[in-house]
Formats: structure tokens, C-alpha cells, sequence
């Protein structure tokens, strides 16, 4: 039961109506899954506020973070997609809206004339170097969890996705 003043939590109540229709059995899947969805809803409004500045979705962080990474700053855009384990759709998207702002550029392979090479620009290093502090600081820092809870919490996620043959 709340203490005084707290909010009673929905997906508690979401789990006595599942118990009380019958479906008890399966009332724990239906938690974790509620309760993951809503904490994705929570930590990306998170994200996304921390990159509002930047002009930055989280999907497009995730590209330059990784050309960031990469040793020459370029990627094949088939790479990139299974390293983000996105669409190459997606990630050609996300180039798009990077190319509009200068923060990347397309550049045909050197060897591969069927290939083509997303580069991050100076733009883009600096740009993604400020976001990234950034999310450091006011999201990744604190989420309002211990060390040791987000432990548990990869682990736990970690099984499910392997479990699914994401790796």
C-alpha cells in the first residue's frame, strides 16, 4: 500500500485486475513486460530532453557515438545497421537527417565502388563529444537506481535477449 501522499503504482493495479480476471498465471509476464515498457518511456523522455539541445534523436547519437568509436570515423552504412542492430532503413534515415545538419557525409568506399561510407564530419565529433557529456552527466550518472540494481537489471535483460537470439 502507498504511504501517504504516494501515487499508487497502475501496473500493481494492472496486476490485481489480471489476478482477479483469471490470469494469475501469467500476471508476472505481464508486469515485467508493462514494467520495462514504462521504464523505456521514462529513461528515453529522459535522453531525448538531455539531446534536445543538440538537435539529436537517441537513434541518431547512437550512429555518430559509433563513428565516433570507429578508427577512421567511416563505417559502411550496411556495418553501421548491424552494429545498431537497426534496419539499414533506419539507419540511411538517421544519415539523412545527420547530413542535413553537417554532422556526417557520404563518401564512396575507396575499394568498393558498390559500396558507400558514412564519415562524421568535425561537426559531427564535436557535437557528439558535447552530447555525449551531456547524457553522461544528467542521464547516465544517476538513473535512479544503484550500481548494484543496474546490475541485476542488465542481467535480467541480458537473459531475455539472449533468450530471443539477440546474441
Amino acid at each position: 500500500m502507498p504511504e501517504s501522499g504516494e501515487k499508487p503504482d497502475p501496473i500493481a493495479s494492472a496486476r490485481a485486475n489480471w489476478e482477479r480476471a483469471g490470469w494469475g498465471e501469467v500476471a508476472d509476464g505481464m508486469v515485467a513486460v508493462t514494467s520495462v515498457m514504462r521504464a523505456h518511456q521514462i529513461l528515453l523522455a529522459r535522453v531525448e530532453n538531455a539531446l534536445r539541445p543538440y538537435d539529436l534523436s537517441f537513434s541518431r547519437f547512437e550512429l555518430l557515438r559509433l563513428l565516433a568509436f570507429s578508427r577512421a570515423g567511416t563505417l559502411p552504412i550496411t556495418k553501421a545497421s548491424d552494429r545498431l542492430q537497426v534496419h539499414v532503413t533506419s539507419v540511411t534515415h538517421a544519415i539523412r537527417r545527420l547530413e542535413a545538419s553537417g554532422l556526417v557525409r557520404r563518401v564512396p568506399h575507396p575499394t568498393d565502388g558498390r559500396t558507400t561510407l558514412v564519415e562524421i564530419t568535425e561537426l559531427g565529433r564535436t557535437t557528439v563529444d558535447d552530447a555525449t557529456a551531456t547524457l553522461n552527466q544528467k542521464v547516465f550518472a544517476d538513473i535512479g537506481m544503484s550500481e548494484q540494481e543496474c546490475r541485476a537489471l542488465v542481467s535480467s535483460i541480458e537473459t531475455l535477449r539472449h533468450s530471443a537470439g539477440d546474441f
